[in-house]
């Protein structure tokens, strides 16, 4: 469907919710179309290299933000969905309700994962699932300098595996010496297993720079 017809069926659903005694309040129909939007990449949502929308918190609204980032992500839920379905319901979001309040729909579509790199020391609050894409630094396989003969160069690259790794030691597990393997594919095939992907080698990996 082109943009046109889609946005033509979404004017047809909101008429049908209005018939059946259902009507969507004027928020709700900006974010489902916003979002049809973005999908269809016609959108200005992505990071662009310019700012990174996360500048614009303040301290105490950016460990919040993070904070209810990684509940969700350790509850499996994706993080942007369960803003857009509080916002779409009008359910109160708790902590974040401020992202609602004073930064709105606009500010929320900007935000994508390579944001989150910048503050990779919060635990990683964004964690990777199986068919993410990021890039991978040839630091991982050989020797780079800063200004060396072999420079740091990224790869694109698809996860298709992730693994928690428990250390066992006389058949005990060992919670605290756990880790996260991590195997991504290259584009021409080639996998690579990234081992300690969050513990030891988080600065050889990043979300893609759009």
């Amino acid at each position: 469907m082109t943009p046109d017809e889609i946005e033509t069926a979404m004017l047809a659903a909101f008429n049908r919710c209005d018939v059946a005694s259902c009507p969507l309040t004027d928020t709700q129909k900006q974010i489902l179309l916003q979002v049809i939007e973005q999908i269809q990449g016609n959108s200005p949502s992505g990071a662009s290299g310019i700012a990174n929308p996360l500048d614009e918190l303040t301290a105490e609204e950016l460990e919040a933000f993070l904070q209810f980032v990684k509940d969700e992500e350790q509850r499996n839920r994706t993080w942007k969905v369960q803003l857009l379905n509080d916002w779409l319901l009008e359910n109160d979001s708790g902590t974040v309700q401020f992202i609602r309040k004073r930064y709105g729909l606009q500010w929320l579509n900007r935000v994508e994962s390579c944001h989150f790199d910048k503050y990779s020391y919060f635990e990683d609050a964004l964690k990777l699932r199986v068919g993410d894409r990021i890039e991978v630094s040839n630091a991982l396989w050989e020797w780079v300098q800063e200004d060396g003969p072999c420079q740091r160069e990224w790869f694109p690259s698809m996860v298709i595996k992730v693994e928690e790794i428990s250390d066992v030691y006389d058949g005990r597990s060992c919670g605290d010496d756990s880790s996260t393997n991590c195997v991504v594919r290259f584009f021409n095939g080639a996998e690579y297993e990234i081992q300690g992907i969050y513990e030891w080698n988080r600065y050889n990996w990043r979300w893609p720079q759009k």
